[in-house]
């Protein structure tokens, strides 16, 4: 009765052809078949014949040439010249020395700040870190304005930013829900003219087909884009650097409100913070609690939801009516996010 054989798996091979090019990469000297067969894991365990290992052998350098790694034959020690014996030639199979241009550092940086799943930004801070201990300078800070990774997370749905990537370089027109704290989803229609990021987050700046004018968009806010109409429906010579500060002036007209004064209640002993920018302050009991009524003056509404926020329950905006809205819908933000 013959004996049945196990057959090899893929893994199992891949397995065995990885042990196989370690083995040739720890020596310097030529090492025979018949030692690739004693101590290589893969070989030594199969009760194969001379013949079936020898084929299984052959194959297998095959295979390492083919995916271009150097294996080279010469005669091995101690068995004279008749015995040819291997190994890899260190030289030809390492990588040279790696040299990125500033763009391409930035490329990579970019990634690491995109790619915010556990699965692939586990892959890109290992190259990043690897590329910094090589001495490459992979940083995105100046030609990106990209900073530390968790500012990918304001380019909101990766498949929102593609779709905006390709049709700004396709020049068509996108259609999307956008969406604004407080206020319900609303449709728009914009000749993309492209995307950039200022101050960590990401945004689309271009033609707003249904208000006729240039507008910006920030990406964690648009949900469902889609490509419509032909390729080259419209012109755009704005490069990056122009788009960057349409977007920062944008957005600095957005949020700076010059002499904006806001009423914020604050219980009593608490909210030091809001209490030091305060120019006034007025006792009022809410809800049974004693506290005051402070007067406070700012320039930038984001920075005042964020002071407010920071005291936590122990601050509620009374006024101005939009500087309430916006700390609601923080507080749903961050209820959802638990």
């Amino acid at each position: 009765m013959s004996p049945t054989l196990k057959p090899v798996g893929k893994r199992d091979k891949v397995e065995r052809q990885l042990n196989l090019v370690i083995c040739l990469l720890s020596t310097r000297q030529f090492v025979s078949a018949e030692y690739i067969r004693r101590n290589v894991g893969g070989y030594y365990e199969s009760d194969s014949s001379d013949d079936a290992f020898y084929r299984m052998f052959e194959r297998d350098k095959a295979d390492l040439r083919d995916l271009g790694i150097p294996l080279i034959t010469g005669p091995t020690s101690g068995y004279g010249d008749s015995e040819d014996g291997y190994r890899i030639d260190r030289e030809r199979y390492e990588l040279p020395d790696i040299h990125l241009a500033p763009d391409e550092s930035a490329a990579v940086a970019l990634a690491t700040a995109l790619w915010d799943s556990a699965e692939v930004a586990t892959i890109a801070q290992s190259a990043a870190l690897k590329l910094r201990a090589a001495g490459i300078d992979v940083s995105a800070d100046q030609e990106w304005e990209v900073g530390p990774p968790s500012a990918g997370r304001g380019a909101g749905d990766e498949r929102v930013l593609r779709t905006l990537l390709e049709a700004s370089e396709a020049r068509r027109v996108v259609e999307f829900s956008y969406r604004r704290p407080g206020v319900a989803p609303v449709a728009r229609r914009l000749e993309p003219w492209g995307v950039v990021t200022h101050r960590g987050r990401w945004y689309v700046v271009g033609n707003d087909l249904d208000r006729h004018e240039q507008r910006t968009f920030r990406l964690s806010r648009i949900a469902g884009a889609a490509p419509v109409g032909k390729p080259g429906a419209f012109v755009s010579e704005a490069d990056a650097g122009a788009l960057r500060a349409l977007v920062a002036e944008s957005v600095d007209r957005a949020f700076h409100e010059a002499g904006a004064q806001a009423r914020i209640w604050v219980a009593a002993d608490r909210a030091v913070g809001l209490r030091r920018l305060a120019s006034s302050a007025t006792p009022m009991v809410v809800d049974g609690e004693a506290g005051d009524v402070l007067t406070v003056h700012y320039d930038f509404a984001a920075v005042m939801v964020r002071t407010v926020l920071g005291a936590g329950p122990d601050a509620v905006v009374l006024e101005p009516p939009n500087l309430r809205t916006a700390v609601i819908a923080a507080l749903d933000t961050m209820a959802v996010q638990r």
